[in-house]
């Protein structure tokens, strides 16, 4: 659970790894000593962390060690790994992250092995350094005060591997179960994505996009084990004020008008979507009465101040109004993120609206409803309900911290 004030954007585009993420969490800032105490708490006496400054392909970044103080053994159950981390002294916080990156990937594995969550063994992700990777990133999250974290798209990688089940296809099945409802690329030869990073990303990640808007306060990057000559094997992660947070009481933006007595009205949904297309954040209709009685409507265009001009202009090609008002109004709007969930064979993604880190709403995207329902031939509203379900299921409730 991510409960501080400032946003965090994790560029993924050259693959992740656990210790690539907890890299570049301390590059940024995050505190050693205090990563160190919370690994310490799980596996005491176990692991050392410690960072170098490298480069990769021209590019510096850090890159962090886990250094063995005893001999490990790396097959580990979920029941084992979950009563070290329950066990553990540990700030909520990091604890509940914790807990939910090896939920993710319990839930992963079991689904590839076809077993009960309860009854997999984590292979390499039980090792411990593995398990120092996980416990110190939701650390060094919790250090650097990180309340939202987005992923930009992930690059998994192509070709074959081996592990400790022989030879595999890469993107590794559970690294693409974990990739469902988020955004990926091949990105490169090679096994890019471990199961360690994606889990971590895609159990604390509020949504796949691009940097979001902020005020960038530090940036860091970490470093892969392996070096290329052609591309810089590093994550970065860029730490800020969260903007969309912080000013969604105080955004200014303008309603475009007008009014329109004599457009054929089965236009009016191409009309629409034409605006919508170039840009506004809404778009609505009126029914109103003009003049001598004449029945017409209002569109009315909600835009920022940067897309007017280009809006104006859709609107006098798309209608045949004459004369076009411009108003300008404070915007209060809640944060948004989008979730994806699982359903029916498919991937419904969910509208939430949060502030503070609680959510306040959360709505599965409709027309992606309508699509599942006629590509599985049940019933929207059925649909709409199991949709609707399974995020509460999955902790998007009203109330519940994101």
């Amino acid at each position: 659970m991510l409960t501080g004030r400032y946003v965090a954007w994790v560029d993924a585009s050259a693959g992740v790894a656990g210790d690539m993420l907890l890299g570049a969490l301390v590059d940024a800032g995050a505190c050693l000593s205090a990563v160190q105490g919370a690994v310490d708490a799980v596996l005491p006496g176990a692991v050392r962390l410690r960072t170098e400054e490298v480069t990769r392909a021209g590019v510096r970044a850090t890159r962090l060690r886990v250094d063995l103080l005893e001999p490990d053994s790396p097959h580990r159950t979920w029941t084992a790994i979950r009563s070290l981390v329950e066990g553990a002294s540990l700030v909520e916080p990091v604890r509940e992250s914790a807990m939910r990156v090896f939920e993710r990937l319990a839930g992963a594995e079991a689904r590839v092995h076809a077993m009960a969550v309860d009854e997999v063994h984590f292979h390499e992700v039980g090792a411990l350094d593995s398990i120092a990777d996980v416990v110190g990133s939701c650390a060094a999250l919790h250090d650097l005060g990180i309340g939202r974290l987005v992923v930009s798209t992930i690059a998994l990688g192509s070709g074959r591997t081996r592990s400790s089940h022989g030879d595999v296809p890469v993107p590794v099945p559970a690294v693409l179960e974990l990739a469902r409802g988020w955004q990926v690329s091949a990105g490169g030869e090679g096994e890019l994505a471990t199961p360690t990073g994606m889990a971590l990303l895609t159990a604390l990640g509020a949504a796949s996009g691009p940097l979001p808007t902020q005020q960038v306060e530090r940036v860091g990057v970490g470093a892969g084990s392996k070096a290329f000559p052609d591309r810089a094997n590093v994550v970065r992660v860029v730490v800020g004020s969260d903007i969309d947070a912080e000013d969604a009481d105080n955004a200014t933006e303008l309603v475009i008008e007008a009014n329109v007595d004599d457009l054929d009205p089965r236009l009016w949904p191409t009309v629409m979507a034409a605006v919508l297309e170039a840009g506004a954040a809404d778009a609505w209709l009126t029914p109103i009465l003009m003049k001598k009685g004449r029945p017409a409507h209002t569109l009315h265009v909600l835009a920022t101040p940067e897309r007017v001009r280009a809006l104006q202009e859709v609107i006098f090609t798309h209608t045949t109004t004459i004369g076009i008002r411009s108003t300008v109004v404070a915007k209060t709007a809640l944060s948004r993120t989008w979730v994806g969930i699982e359903l029916l064979g498919g991937t419904v993604p969910v509208k939430v609206a949060h502030r503070g880190g609680v959510i306040v709403s959360a709505t599965p995207e409709f027309e992606d409803v309508a699509a599942l329902a006629a590509a599985t031939g049940q019933p929207v509203r059925a649909v709409l309900a199991r949709a609707s379900a399974a995020a509460a299921q999955a902790g998007l409730e009203s109330g519940a911290a994101i």
